[in-house]
């Protein structure tokens, strides 16, 4: 074996992990920690007879990793040195070092929490922070902690941060190797790119061939965008050396990977996504062309699972993929973005902790008896509000109880490879025999869409199912012998991947896989088992908009084939502005088996309330789930229930406004307001707007028997609801206080207009107080009346609140302009011995 930059520390490294629980390690790409680290410590005498575990984010790299450990001492991968990766496993009881994913040590620790045949947990590429590799992290600290503080963990990076994961571990020591790197000349683009980026990078693959030597390494988001790429560059009729291309990523069988990574005798070009970023080592790259994105795992709420999306890549993983160029000699790197956008990068890619969907999470933290997550030791928390979202989308599966504990079906659900929301869905399927289907519509939303047709044709195609639609072209697929259909809009590969999580499903649970056709409704029955908060209503025949039962909006999209159902399961959706989202994939669901399957889960309502639109009490009985209403009946509600919503519904609503104020309403009203200003120590009641209104329920409601509308509404009197706000002598007091009419000297009985913020008045025809000196008072006394002194014809001539002054100084005036205006009316020059009167003149007997 050729010597690599970590055998210069390794007998540091020996050394520090002999004397330690753990020890971080830190070199860059190359140096071989993946592969010399294990073999290196595989005879030390702490580890005895007991295993190596190494974690590595990624199927490829475990299993290359396996392989070339067990040439190198020249076995076959299964033997001294295995792996376990999903679908995969070649270990045997003679292995000492095997190499995991992420998921699969989880598990393992969940079924052995003391890690009982290890002795070393290596995890590699750390710095890639995943939720699983967090995790496991936590987990083997808590098992180093209280049961085993013989178990040594080893955490291995090329740009991880060491402090605070050498914190973490107890002040853990760092050993740090050094790579010999050679210089890359890094090139950027004058702007930004236009269309797509498999297309920019195969053009400068193109330029990278007439200006370089050496063999091209190209990074892009994923499978699609390389082989587009691909396509692009296999057409190109003018290249300027015979050139082989090879992909690489994940889902490609062996030994195409292997085809990518050995040496050629061509020039070649790897199609990379970002698993050759750390974890693999190329021979004869000495250009780099970086597209930029990466996928990563990110919390989908289109779907309630977690999802890979294409983002930007960070400045970290930036440089080490321009460090690909220089490991043999001077490089070159081409990145498809400007200077500019390389400063607006972030440091660090963003642990998956701070984005991604915490269901998994909580169920793997009661599977271990966690109730509080800061029971354990993280480098980041898992942020509490999403937590605790996971946690009741696990309480309303049935896979945790009321306390927060794990049940025995949410057991089984953790021991399934899939989210919560599909691994219930499974296990009730399989109980009620359906677990052949229930297992592809798991493997169907768990992987990439079969599809590949154009909106237009899903447009113009109706089904009651988008995801039957999506079986029945995986089974077309199967039954073609696994090849593209004629005509079919499933694509082949993805088919294969689908096919391949089935079948692993369908194991697991021990389903028997058949050609049976399946009703929509059975589709939408399994699928409402996983996304029973998407199960939607319509929400008036033939729209297109429904309501789901979390309460937020949605509508049918382009890209669903589902039409006018009244009952649908929203399994595909994508967030849209206040509330409303597009619904892209969706499942009838019918409401017999609604009832029938659900009906446990429903919440009966007797609801009497108001409706401001219909301006009356509405009173039904409602069958609801979450914020469906499934069923509605009439029913006759009790005068308290009317009464509680028809006072509700006037404070919501129009207010005091809807009640039918008839004047001696409005005069109580001004009345013991006008007392209540003037007497404020004496109790009276406030009869401002504002205080009526908050106190409706009280006076106002035992007078609504029978109300039901604002039509009912309008015909109460509410004279005697108010004076119940009176008390007995408050009532005797008003009308001595504030007198609704005063007797004026000539006999008539005139009415007093109050008002809450003026003296009260008195509006009367000035020949009625001929020979009353003083002004008239209110309030005992107190309050001299604002005097409105009118014409024979009732309009105002003057407004004093000093009578004796005005007879005195003003009348003389007066009279001459009334005299002459209205002459058959007496106007006497003394106006303090003339008779009042309101007549336009003395009648003599004959006349009365």
């Amino acid at each position: 074996m050729r010597k690599l930059p970590i055998q210069d520390v390794l007998p540091q490294f020996l050394a520090a992990l002999d004397i330690a629980q753990a020890v971080v390690l830190q070199a860059p790409p190359g140096a071989g920690k993946t592969t010399r680290i294990p073999l290196a410590l595989l005879e030390t005498p702490y580890l005895k007879e007991k295993k190596i575990v190494i974690l590595e984010p990624r199927r490829l790299a475990a299993v290359n990793a396996a392989r070339w450990m067990a040439a190198s001492i020249g076995e076959d991968a299964g033997q001294t040195i295995g792996y376990t990766i999903r679908f995969e496993r070649k270990v045997s009881t003679a292995t000492r070092i095997e190499v995991v994913t992420e998921g699969i040590l989880t598990r393992r620790l969940q079924c052995d929490p003391l890690l009982s045949d290890v002795g070393v947990v290596i995890f590699d590429e750390f710095h890639e922070r995943s939720l699983a590799s967090d995790l496991a992290l936590a987990l083997c600290r808590d098992v180093q902690k209280g049961l085993r503080d013989d178990l040594k963990l080893v955490v291995m990076s090329a740009t991880l941060d060491c402090g605070p994961v050498a914190d973490l571990l107890g002040n853990a020591p760092v050993i740090t190797a050094e790579g010999k790197n050679y210089p890359v000349d890094i090139r950027y683009l004058s702007r930004e790119i236009e269309g797509e980026v498999a297309v920019a990078a195969a053009r400068a693959v193109l330029t990278a061939l007439r200006e370089t030597d050496g063999d091209i390494l190209v990074f892009l988001p994923g499978a699609g965008e390389i082989k587009r790429c691909q396509r692009f560059l296999e057409e190109e009729r003018e290249l300027p050396c015979p050139l082989l291309i090879r992909p690489l990523y994940g889902d490609l069988p062996f030994a195409a990977q292997e085809e990518a990574i050995m040496p050629a005798k061509e020039r070649k070009v790897v199609l990379a996504t970002n698993i050759a970023e750390t974890s693999l080592t190329i021979e004869g790259v000495h250009v780099v062309v970086d597209g930029g994105f990466s996928r990563q795992l990110r919390f989908d709420p289109a779907t309630g699972l977690n999802r890979l999306v294409t983002a930007r890549i960070s400045a970290a993983s930036a440089a080490q993929r321009a460090g690909r160029a220089g490991r043999l000699g001077p490089g070159i790197c081409y990145r498809l973005w400007t200077d500019h956008a390389q400063r607006t990068l972030l440091p660090f890619t963003p642990p998956e902790m701070r984005n991604a969907d915490l269901t998994p999470l909580a169920l793997e933290l009661a599977g271990w008896g966690i109730k509080d997550a800061g029971a354990l030791d993280w480098l980041d928390p898992p942020p509490s509000a999403a937590l605790a979202e996971g946690r009741t989308l696990l309480q309303r599966l049935g896979a945790l109880d009321r306390q927060g504990l794990i049940t025995p079906h949410g057991a089984a659900m953790a021991a399934l490879p899939a989210h919560p929301r599909l691994a219930h869905m499974l296990l009730v399927a399989q109980q009620q025999g359906y677990g052949a289907l229930a297992s592809d519509l798991a493997a169907l939303l768990a992987e990439r869409d079969i599809y590949r047709g154009s909106d237009d044709f899903i447009a113009q195609h109706s089904t009651p199912s988008d995801l039957l639609d999506r079986v029945e072209a995986l089974e077309e697929w199967r039954r073609s012998g696994k090849r593209d259909g004629k005509g079919s809009m499933a694509d082949s590969y993805l088919c294969r991947i689908v096919d391949r999580a089935s079948r692993q499903f369908q194991s697991l649970l021990a389903a028997k896989g058949c050609n049976e056709v399946y009703p929509a409704d059975d589709v939408g029955f399994l699928l409402a088992l996983a996304f029973p908060d998407r199960i939607a209503r319509q929400r008036e025949p033939g729209s297109d908009r429904y309501l789901l039962a979390n309460g937020r909006g949605g509508r049918l999209s382009n890209r669903t084939a589902v039409r006018n159902q009244p009952f649908i399961v929203a399994v595909v959706m994508e967030g849209g502005e206040r509330g409303h989202g597009l619904i892209h994939q969706a499942s009838a669901l019918s409401l017999e088996t609604l009832q029938r399957e659900f009906g446990e889960e429903f919440e009966h309502q007797r609801l009497v309330e108001w409706d401001s639109r219909q301006g009356r009490v509405i009173a039904r009985e409602e069958d609801r789930l979450g914020e469906l209403v499934i069923a509605s009946r009439q029913l006759v509600p009790s005068s308290e229930e009317l009464r509680i919503a028809l006072t509700e519904g006037i404070l919501r609503g129009p207010g005091l406004a809807a009640l039918n104020w008839i004047p001696q309403a409005i005069q109580l009203r001004a009345r013991v307001e006008f007392l209540g200003r003037l007497f404020p120590r004496e109790g009276w009641p406030d009869f401002s707007g504002d205080a009526l209104l908050v106190a409706v329920p009280a006076w106002l409601g035992p007078f609504l028997d029978n109300v039901r509308s604002l039509t009912d509404l309008s015909a109460v009197d509410l004279l005697a609801p108010l004076k119940t706000l009176l008390t007995r002598d408050q009532l005797r007091r008003i009308d001595e206080g504030a007198p609704t009419h005063l007797t004026v000297p000539s006999g008539s009985r005139i009415a007093v207009q109050y008002s809450a913020d003026g003296p009260p008045i008195l509006a009367v025809k000035l020949q009625e107080l001929f020979g009353l000196a003083e002004t008239p008072t209110v309030a005992w006394g107190i309050a001299p009346l604002l005097l409105h002194l009118l014409s024979p014809a009732g309009r105002p001539i003057q407004v004093t609140s000093d009578l004796r002054n005005f007879w005195n100084k003003v009348y003389p005036e007066v009279k001459k302009e009334l005299k002459g205006r209205y002459p058959k009316h007496p106007w006497p020059d003394d106006p303090w011995s003339a008779v009042p009167t309101r007549h336009a003149k003395r009648r003599t007997r004959k006349e009365g």
